[in-house]
């Protein structure tokens, strides 16, 4: 009897222990989010409610801006129970010293009349100014890149961060596949927790998701839709991010934030999930010197493992024009000499 009601109570403290080694393991920890928009400040909310990290800091160039984000999450702390303390600031870098985790959200939406050129040049600078004051500050932290374009602004980022490759990394992929599962979910009436998705390449309408290997509680999605019901929904995943602004006259932020705060927890938590992610390739899937999306193992090394999957010569295919239309804007940005 005793046995069993000291079982019953080592049941019900479980829980409790797991939370406390949780917060004994981020104790001292900071993750920085740099752009308190729409993106940054989901980000940084999503990483305090799960009490990702004990200290958060949100950073804008905008005057009061990140100060009046970072309060209006902190006084959500008493309402849903956390205490992860977020701390805004006005381009001040030195409040990021020694960041774990740095999220780069910062740049500026394509305007009407803007040329692709002019997007990658307005938004390298920024992002060049920003990377280099997070080295400054946090010379050992993992950069995730939101900044669009996606792929070329992680580029940008490492070429001035100048560290192992490991570091640098974008967020695209773990977006991408989280709106394709949701999609079939959407689509089959069941749960998003049990499908499970590999999407490589660019972020864009290149990108290439491998049905092969999708599954939905562990079945193949082949044997649940048809192959036309699949390329629709491939099709509406690659235009995704363009639903939402033609709905909201914007760009998405809900999704992005929370896609960009789940990598954080990957790393601060040394979890080793695995998830497609921006990475830069030397001789993986045969490419080199090139961002793309491809999956890997994300812990508290950052990029701890690239997977080269098994492809078939249409996956290679898909992946091959993929990356070439990525290559092509990193040129863009070579020819802009921004690392110099």
């Amino acid at each position: 009897m005793q046995s069993k009601t000291f079982s019953n109570k080592c049941a019900t403290f479980a829980p409790l222990l797991a939370r406390y080694i949780i917060r004994s393991n981020t104790q001292e920890m900071k993750v920085t989010v740099i752009g308190a928009g729409n993106v940054g400040a989901t980000c940084a909310n999503v990483l305090a409610q799960k009490e990702i990290a004990n200290e958060i800091v949100l950073l804008d160039i905008k005057e009061g801006f990140a100060e009046g984000k970072a309060l209006d999450i902190w006084e959500t702390s008493p309402i849903n129970l956390y205490d992860s303390r977020t701390v805004g600031s006005t381009n001040d870098y030195s409040k990021t010293k020694d960041s774990e985790v740095v999220v780069i959200t910062s740049g500026l939406p394509r305007k009407p009349g803007m040329s692709r050129d002019d997007l990658i040049a307005t938004n390298a600078g920024i992002v060049k100014m920003v990377t280099e004051n997070v080295i400054k500050y946090s010379p050992n932290a993992k950069i995730i890149i939101v900044s669009n374009p996606l792929d070329v602004m992680t580029y940008c980022a490492y070429l001035t961060a100048k560290v192992d490759r490991s570091q640098v990394f974008g967020m695209a992929g773990v977006l991408d596949t989280a709106r394709y599962r949701s999609f079939i979910a959407e689509e089959l009436n069941v749960s998003p927790k049990d499908i499970q998705a590999v999407l490589m390449g660019g972020h864009g309408d290149t990108m290439v998701p491998l049905t092969r290997y999708t599954t939905v509680g562990g079945i193949p999605v082949t044997e649940l839709l048809s192959e036309d019901k699949l390329n629709e929904i491939i099709e509406r995943t690659k235009f995704g991010g363009g639903e939402i602004v033609k709905l909201l006259g914007t760009s998405a932020w809900y999704a992005p934030g929370a896609a960009a705060a789940q990598m954080v927890e990957a790393i601060v938590r040394d979890q080793k999930r695995i998830f497609p992610v921006c990475a830069w390739l030397d001789g993986e899937y045969g490419m080199k010197d090139l961002y793309l999306g491809v999956p890997v193992v994300l812990g508290k090394g950052g990029i701890e493992k690239i997977i080269e999957l098994d492809l078939n010569e249409g996956e290679k295919a898909m992946l091959a024009e993929s990356a070439e239309a990525v290559r092509n804007v990193m040129s863009v940005l070579d020819n802009m000499n921004v690392d110099a």
